[in-house]
């Protein structure tokens, strides 16, 4: 029946087993995800990065080189800022997304880098300025390291509660891009959340959307059919059946009721005020914004459908086994 929920794999992924030969020690699985010591201190405006480190939006930009990644979906580049900050930008229509579901995914207790969403900004590009669309900035912070990636199925958090509850956080989310190469591995001099490396999941601009079967892949900025699409269908024999119609249907075959309550009820702490917070972050035009948006306003459209599928997040359902 699981088998049926997703159907065949076109990547044929690789066994689901943890690295490690023991059970990950507090300090290891730390590596992953801290609980937050009190999430409703979490500002999800501005986000992990704080006021600190967001960019100006009032500064041009120099271009330092375009993404030539042909297995990406959206355009972006290298910029560097007057200050000398240096910046990858993403275009399109995964930049809002991924930096609401960013938010939600650091409020949890998941790591994550500092992601921003600017609406409009400059680029200077062979001594020529031009308005460029709205992007999503990640700012290259000297004492994050990038040092290579990290797999969904082989991994030093298989069977803990964290890792599970971390797929999840991606199904809530839909964000079906799953792939090793969207997840990163950062190492700090100093320590940072108590541990020197995170395993981070970033790149989750496909959220927000909805799957379309496992042999190809889900859409993109299709906030209707989010709403569309269910999120729990059952459970039996004390696995949860998912309304998942896309690849990774291996990494969900393992999920029980009490993961799904796991990551609920750490969700379910987050205040109005915070949920309003990571909403802003992608639409702060719309001061006042609540999570019921005027959508008949133009520029409003597609924060007040973000706004309604972020509602239904935190409003999901944790499941009850069959009787």
């Amino acid at each position: 029946m699981a088998v049926a929920q997703c159907g065949p794999l076109v990547d044929h992924p690789p066994p689901i087993r943890s690295t490690l030969n023991h059970s990950p020690t507090p300090a290891e699985l730390a590596e992953l995800w801290v609980e937050p010591p009190d999430v409703r201190s979490r500002a999800l405006f501005y986000g992990v990065g704080g006021v600190r480190h967001a960019p100006d939006p009032h500064v041009r930009y120099e271009l330092l080189a375009e993404k030539h990644d042909f297995s990406s979906f959206s355009r972006g580049y290298t910029v560097k800022d007057p200050d000398g900050r240096k910046w990858s930008v993403k275009l399109g229509i995964e930049a809002q997304p991924e930096v609401v579901a960013s938010r939600l995914i650091w409020a949890a207790g998941y790591h994550q880098p500092p992601v921003y969403y600017v609406e409009h900004w400059e680029l200077t590009r062979d001594g020529k300025v031009t308005m460029q669309p709205p992007a999503r900035f990640r700012p290259k912070v000297r004492r994050f390291k990038r040092r290579g990636t990290w797999s969904w199925q082989q991994n030093p958090f298989v069977d803990t509660r964290a890792y599970r509850g971390l797929i999840v956080l991606m199904v809530m989310l839909n964000n079906w891009d799953m792939t090793t190469a969207n997840n990163a591995i950062y190492e700090m001099p100093k320590e940072r959340d108590g541990v020197h490396r995170w395993f981070v999941v970033q790149d989750v601009g496909t959220s927000f959307s909805r799957t379309r079967g496992s042999w190809r892949d889900g859409a993109r900025g299709d906030l209707q059919g989010f709403a569309r699409q269910g999120f729990i269908e059952s459970v039996d024999a004390g696995r949860v059946l998912f309304d998942w119609h896309g690849p990774h249907g291996d990494l969900l075959q393992e999920i029980r009721p009490d993961d799904v309550h796991w990551i609920a009820d750490r969700l379910a702490t987050l205040s109005p005020t915070q949920w309003d917070d990571a909403l802003r972050a992608v639409c702060s035009a719309t001061s006042g914004m609540t999570l019921a948006p005027n959508p008949e306003s133009s520029g409003r459209a597609a924060c007040a459908a973000i706004a309604t599928q972020t509602k239904r997040i935190a409003e999901s359902p944790a499941p009850s086994p069959k009787s």
